[in-house]
């Protein structure tokens, strides 16, 4: 049986404004209705394989719940949630431990990233079951892409010996440039390094030991130490932030003498940044490839996202427009990777933008900033059937409620009582308080804030479902 793994940390900076710290690429739908990590893990689907393990870290946790239960793919236990970020090698090492653990069992792990695009399933899967052969055997398989053009900004593998369906890996080598590329093109020796993986996840263990036993060690002590928080299994703390960070590559596919490359030709993209993402997606007469309420005009080989407003372009050629609900992004599309020049620049002034979008994704449903002002803030809520913020107060601002649709469950102080479509109750400074939905639907509701400071800071949690601080 095949475990996957999906690799779902990692900020997205260069897909700025869509993707953020709080809310990066791999949750959002860049390419079609459902996230990237939600297509990851339905190109599973008809394969023989257990449901996903991801793993992520805690600001992310309750997306990736959220996101699992949307495709029923959620189970107890198989989301892994790093303590900090230290690179793909210890990440799939807490995957192995995990997946190894209570038993004998020895399974082949899948690792797959949360935010590439594949548009040939089926080329996908049968690349998959051919790699299995050789992986279970004990060798270490890599996914070679077909390259379709001497593409500088990935790294590369050299094909060696011929196996039967695979080759042994020659040499890892690093992203070239472009006479350099042009060269591996022509030779027909060499694929890009896809950073998706086959093997045993003993085998792994194995290599991991031999080559870095002091990843192996920190991991270990992590895991043994581990909590389970309902979805959630939390390595400890401690023991992980010991851990050296490296990547697959460097600290055991390069080292291992078993490392064979299976070839894929499936339409793949890391789509990391916003001309990849123009390069897969469908376009017009014109090769501008648009989303949203767009309107062109002598406009060529351009990439248009809206996401909230009518966006019109007159004259422009290769051009990356992008508009979010708070933000609007132009960029020349040879300049791309310079959008995360942006990121940095919004970090350095503590601004919001970097880390997250007006509309805030919360465990018990989401928020969206519709205004704000001297003094004031209009937020509209929408609360799950059954979801629950947390008990809380404000030292700063008061708060009017008014229901919208569904039926609101308050907590006042002392007292708790029913809010109905078109009622509304005020919350005054300083009070506890609770909102719940009781009912089958979603509770829709309008919250006007008042007082001295509005920042989400402000808020004391005497207690909260969701286990946050």
């Amino acid at each position: 049986m095949i475990v996957p793994v999906v690799m779902a940390g990692g900020s997205g900076t260069r897909l700025w404004p869509m993707s953020r710290s709080l809310y990066p690429k791999q949750f959002l739908p860049l390419v079609n209705q459902t996230s990237m990590l939600q297509d990851t893990c339905a190109r599973l689907d008809g394969m023989e394989s257990a449901a996903p393990l991801v793993i992520c870290g805690e600001d992310h946790r309750f997306t990736v719940a959220e996101q699992l239960r949307e495709l029923d793919a959620r189970q107890a236990g198989r989301i892994v949630l790093e303590p900090a970020g230290r690179n793909t090698a210890p990440a799939v090492a807490l995957a192995a431990l995990q997946a190894t653990a209570g038993g004998d069992n020895d399974p082949l792990l899948l690792v797959l990233a949360a935010d590439h695009v594949i548009t040939d399933v089926s080329a996908f899967q049968t690349s998959v079951e051919a790699a299995i052969a050789h992986a279970q055997t004990g060798k270490l398989v890599t996914f070679g892409i077909v390259p379709t053009g001497p593409e500088t900004g990935y790294g590369y593998i050299r094909q060696g010996e011929d196996l039967g369906g695979a080759y042994r890996v020659a040499e890892f080598v690093e992203k070239p440039n472009l006479e350099t590329a042009e060269k591996y093109l022509a030779s027909g020796d060499f694929a890009w390094n896809s950073g998706m993986f086959l093997f045993k996840a003993g085998r792994y263990l194995e290599e991991l030991k031999a080559h870095r036993p002091d990843i192996l060690a920190a991991c270990q002590e992590a895991m043994a130490q581990a909590s389970v928080d309902a979805d959630f299994v939390r390595p400890d703390k401690d023991a992980f932030l010991n851990c050296p960070d490296d990547s697959i590559d460097y600290a055991v596919m390069e080292k291992t003498s078993d490392a064979v490359v299976v070839p894929m030709d499936c339409g793949w993209s890391d789509v990391g940044s916003w001309s990849a993402l123009w390069e897969v997606s469908p376009k017009d007469g014109n090769g501008n490839a648009l989303r949203g309420d767009i309107i062109t005009y002598d406009t060529h080989n351009c990439f248009v996202r809206s996401d909230s407003k009518l966006v019109a372009t007159v004259g422009l050629k290769d051009i990356v427009v992008v508009e979010s609900d708070d933000a609007i992004m132009v960029a020349a599309k040879d300049r791309v990777q310079e959008v995360k020049r942006i990121v940095e620049a919004l970090k350095k002034e503590s601004r919001s933008e970097a880390q997250l979008h007006r509309k805030v994704y919360r465990p018990w449903g989401f928020y969206d900033s519709i205004d704000n002002g001297e003094r004031f803030q209009v937020k509209r809520i929408v609360v799950k059937p059954g979801g629950k913020l947390s008990l809380q107060m404000h030292h700063h601002r008061a708060e009017h409620w008014i229901v919208v649709s569904g039926t609101a469950k308050v907590t006042r102080g002392e007292e708790t009582f029913l809010v109905s479509e078109n009622e509304s109750t005020y919350i005054p400074l300083g009070v506890k308080h609770r909102l719940e939905n009781p009912g089958t639907i979603a509770l829709e509701m309008i919250e006007v804030q008042s007082g001295s400071y509005l920042g989400e800071d402000d808020i004391v949690r005497f207690e909260d479902t969701y286990g946050r601080g």
